[in-house]
């Protein structure tokens, strides 16, 4: 088997100013993921890792850069698999950077698939991972958190955000979620995702990261994936679960990934996701139905990792 791994920042509107120091913490990633298992390391291994270095970026919705409720604190998720059982994800955290860190403890230390809130920062206190709040809460979080309540409030901005509105009425993003597929060169898969969720979001809000089948999937010898997007959509698709049923009906992962967008597209409408997916073979894929999404991804012969920042246009005109 050849290994091969791909990566993604997220899947929405780009911000210019750093699209280039993004994709090349992507390439990063996806490259420090890869020469974990050419050194014989594990596909989750591999996840792992990769996601830790965009958590650690703080360029991304994960980690160091998470999004900040309405009432401005950290709440974060994370969720990983594996083909051979193994599963575990975190939500609802607020004093862990490395969330995806504690989700693989979760599932390797304890006999449940999801912890949240309080429950979880305290096996993240337990096991050292814990960082004092004001690392993920910072000021220029919160006077952005300003910024961005004043842009929605004159409805500039997050103007989806409408029963929010209504309940702000009567009660007086860009989505960076990060994530990585991989299969090593066992044939293992595994899949790992963190956010930070998405601005405004009510405290207590969980989306898709940390459900399996929705966020994250991996199906052993067949494939594993990882989205992005308006979680509350993927949740209803359960998107990386479709993806893994299609790679199991014999797609290859960028056909599967095309193909459960599409689907997504028709039934919910566009705008809302986008995933990345490895398969058993080491192909890799990414679609989305947003404007743009970036990703990186490493396979056999390749001496460094590839990364893009695709718009929709160009997703169409290679479809």
């Amino acid at each position: 088997m050849r290994p091969a791994i791909i990566v993604h920042g997220g899947a929405g509107r780009l911000r210019g100013e750093d699209v280039g120091r993004r994709l090349e913490v992507l390439r990063e990633a996806a490259d420090k993921g890869y020469e974990i298992m050419a050194r014989g390391g594990s596909a989750l291994d591999a996840v792992v890792e990769a996601v830790v270095v965009l958590e650690d970026s703080g360029l991304f919705n994960a980690g160091l850069g998470s999004a900040l409720t309405f009432d401005g604190v950290a709440e974060l998720d994370a969720g990983v698999m594996d083909g051979e059982g193994l599963i575990g994800a975190v939500a609802a955290v607020r004093r862990v950077k490395n969330p995806v860190v504690l989700a693989r403890r979760v599932a390797e230390l304890t006999d449940h698939v999801l912890l949240v809130g309080e429950g979880a920062e305290r096996l993240a206190r337990i096991l050292g991972l814990e960082v004092p709040e004001e690392v993920l809460v910072t000021r220029e979080k919160l006077e952005r958190l300003r910024e961005l309540k004043a842009r929605w409030a004159r409805g500039e901005d997050y103007t989806w955000l409408a029963k929010l509105r209504k309940l702000a009425e009567e009660h007086p993003g860009y989505f960076g979620t990060v994530g990585a597929a991989a299969v090593d060169r066992e044939g293992r898969v595994a899949a790992a995702t963190s956010t930070g969720g998405y601005w405004l979001k009510l405290r207590g809000r969980v989306g898709d990261t940390p459900i399996p089948g929705a966020g994250f999937y991996a199906l052993r010898g067949v494939g594993a994936c990882s989205a992005t997007g308006i979680g509350e959509y993927i949740i209803r698709f359960s998107l990386c679960r479709a993806v893994c049923e299609l790679m199991a009906k014999g797609l290859p992962a960028e056909q599967a990934a095309r193909e459960a967008i599409s689907r997504m597209s028709a039934e919910l409408g566009e705008g809302l996701a986008g995933v990345v997916a490895v398969d058993a073979n080491g192909g890799v894929g990414y679609a989305f139905n947003t404007e743009a999404m970036t990703v990186a991804y490493r396979a056999a012969g390749m001496e460094r990792a590839a990364a893009l920042a695709p718009r929709k246009a160009d997703q169409r005109a290679t479809a």
